[in-house]
C-alpha cells in the first residue's frame, strides 16, 4: 500500500475561478433579471455563462488549468 496521496487538483486554477466567477456574474444577474421580467437580459446573461465555460476552456489550454505549463500549486 502506498501512503503518497493523489490529489486530482480539484478546479484550484486561475481557468477554473475565473470560469467560476464569470458564470456566477451571469447567473446572478439572470436570477435578478428573471424576477423583474426582463427576458432579453435573462437571454444575455445566459450568453455570459456560455462565455465563462469558454474563457475557462481557452485559459486551460493556454496553461493556466490544473497540470498547465503556467500554473503553479499553492500550499493550504
Amino acid at each position: 500500500m502506498s501512503t503518497e496521496s493523489v490529489d486530482p487538483g480539484h478546479g484550484h486554477s486561475p481557468a477554473a475561478w475565473t470560469a467560476v466567477i464569470i458564470m456566477l456574474i451571469a447567473f446572478t444577474i439572470g436570477a435578478i433579471a428573471f424576477f423583474y421580467d426582463a427576458p432579453i437580459v435573462v437571454w444575455a446573461a445566459a450568453g455570459l455563462a456560455v462565455v465563462g465555460l469558454i474563457v475557462g476552456w481557452i485559459m486551460k489550454r493556454a496553461g493556466y488549468g490544473v497540470g498547465g505549463s503556467k500554473y503553479s500549486p499553492k500550499g493550504h
